[in-house]
């Protein structure tokens, strides 16, 4: 009797640890790869959307994660931080890296109710054109307290839920409906800056067009 006690109690130990075994895996590679959500709000109870980074490798970078999110109809990007990155709705300096582009320097702001997540606005749009354009991004934070904290993560799985952030936004991004690569705003000042002052000077005037007719 106690024979075949300790075998069905081995048995449901291997049946376990093999359990483990195979959900493991799973878990690391939902940990590294970006994912969509959708949850509501508590306070005004209207769902969101956001697509969520994943964590930069431990003992590497900080523990800094970033989000493309859509609430209220707009738009924003958001940096979330263990450690303390500026005073509860202050600005701080965020710089962002895509492959081995030149960085793009940038302020975020505080929400009122932490100091320990920031967004922008204004340049959500320009960092999600910049997120489908590369392999890979490196962030910088500076906060309050002159320490600099840093992280870089993957941009290969961001595509799919970024886009989906986007059209819970009613927006679009160029070349999304064609498959065409995406040409970011940051690529278009590195290649203005290759042309010799005539050459800027014509494409300026013919932006200059273009916004004209558009408006």
């Amino acid at each position: 009797m106690k024979h075949n006690r300790l075998l069905a109690f081995n048995q449901a130990i291997q049946r376990l640890l093999l359990t483990l075994l195979i959900l493991c895996p799973l878990s690391v590679s939902a940990d590294n790869t970006w994912s969509y959500h959708q949850e509501n709000d508590r306070l005004t109870n209207r769902s969101y959307s956001f697509a969520l980074s994943p964590l930069p490798p431990r003992g590497l970078y900080d523990n800094i994660r970033l989000e493309v999110v859509c609430k209220d109809n707009t738009l924003h990007v958001a940096v979330d931080a263990d450690s303390l990155i500026a005073s509860q709705g202050s600005a701080f300096g965020f710089e962002y890296q895509i492959d081995k582009n030149p960085p793009v320097t940038l302020q975020m702001k505080t929400f009122k109710d932490t100091k320990r997540r920031g967004y922008t606005e204004d340049q959500a749009k320009r960092i999600v054109d910049d997120l489908l354009t590369g392999q890979s991004i490196f962030i910088r934070v500076n906060t309050m307290i002159r320490t600099v904290l840093s992280a870089a993560m993957p941009l290969e799985n961001a595509a799919d839920p970024v886009k989906h952030v986007v059209a819970d936004c009613g927006l679009s991004l160029s070349g999304n409906a064609t498959g065409e690569p995406v040409y970011s705003l940051s690529e278009l000042e590195q290649d203005f800056a290759k042309l010799s002052p005539d050459q800027q000077q014509q494409v300026l005037g013919k932006i200059k067009r273009i916004i004209r007719e558009m408006q």
